[in-house]
């Protein structure tokens, strides 16, 4: 190697992982709950990207249905807040006695109140506002996950 080649250094990637990173990030999947079409896409799109698995619901009862065939490899819950059928603070909750272990990221529109306060204090729940930037909601949910995937810098 000679000495440029040794000086130089890569350009920052936005989102770059290094090649454990990546394999531990590909090993979580995370249920997806949002009933905006569009925000649930580009949301997936965006973690998908970043090697995450997703599975997708469009409301509360088709989380519950996926949640159950699915439960022993899903480690996050990505839920609005406010869906069409359920509270998804109480979907969380509901998800949670299931599968205590499982965490869970709320996000509102609205603004913070009493159930996201008391959600974001809890053990393993987490509460990101909208609209967020793609960088915040993958800081997010690697901040969520920090627990199973030790080596993924924060």
């Amino acid at each position: 190697m000679n000495q440029a080649e040794a000086t130089s250094e890569p350009s920052p990637q936005p989102f770059a992982l290094s090649t454990d990173q990546q394999l531990a990030e590909r090993r979580a999947t995370i249920l997806l709950v949002e009933d905006e079409t569009l925000v649930r896409e580009a949301m997936c799109e965006t973690l998908v990207w970043v090697g995450y698995r997703v599975l997708k619901a469009n409301d509360s009862a088709e989380a519950r249905a996926v949640f159950r065939r699915c439960q022993r490899v899903v480690s996050l819950l990505l839920t609005d807040v406010v869906l069409p059928d359920q509270n998804g603070n109480d979907l969380a909750r509901e998800l949670r006695i299931m599968r205590p272990e499982l965490k869970a990221i709320l996000i509102s529109g609205y603004p913070e109140n009493a159930v996201t306060r008391r959600a974001s204090t809890e053990a393993g729940m987490f509460y990101l506002p909208k609209p967020f930037t793609t960088d915040s909601l993958v800081q997010k949910v690697r901040l969520a996950l920090a627990e199973e995937i030790t080596d993924v810098a924060i």
